[in-house]
């Protein structure tokens, strides 16, 4: 992409790469310019801080922070600006991600944090959330959207009209 990225992409652990390529798969379809890195609120604290604390003069316009287990990288990221973050709890095999979950959501007042779903699919609703964030101040970027969600109808409704075609559906 040859735009300046316009959202970033963080992640506490390699690991939450494959589940964070969906937020990245969203804004590549909305032509969203973005950037990933891998880092930790506990383990680089300070590049978190360093990262962030730049982020508005570089471009950037939202945050979307995925972290397992502890997931306090959206909270510490958004403690640090007032870009809008959007956190994504991934999977853990100690309690499924209701300890991502519960830790990213579960913020104080006055330091929001947009909590999605757990896993992919919570990634690639961030990735939406984040082009709905910057389409409100660009009308094409706003009628793209629109015409995502007309097509997701479409589909829906064609799966509706073949399932109708189907003689068990009729009680026959």
């Amino acid at each position: 992409m040859d735009k300046k990225p316009v959202v970033a992409i963080l992640m506490g652990s390699l690991s939450d790469k494959e589940v964070m390529a969906e937020t990245a798969k969203a804004l590549t379809e909305f032509g969203i310019p973005f950037e990933a890195h891998v880092m930790s609120a506990h383990r680089t604290p300070e590049r978190v801080h360093e990262f962030v604390s730049g982020a508005y003069e570089k471009g950037i316009r939202v945050m979307v922070a995925g972290a397992g287990k502890s997931a306090h990288l959206a909270g510490v990221v958004a403690s640090l600006t007032c870009i809008p973050v959007i956190g994504v709890p991934m999977e853990t095999s100690d309690l499924g991600g209701l300890d991502s979950l519960l830790s990213t959501v579960q913020m104080p007042p006055g330091i929001p944090v947009g909590t999605i779903a757990i896993g992919k699919s919570g990634a690639r609703n961030a990735g939406l959330l984040a082009v709905s964030i910057l389409a409100v101040h660009n009308v094409e970027l706003y009628e793209k959207l629109k015409l995502f969600r007309v097509s997701m109808a479409a589909k829906v409704n064609s799966a509706d009209e073949e399932l109708q075609r189907e003689s068990w559906v009729l009680g026959q």
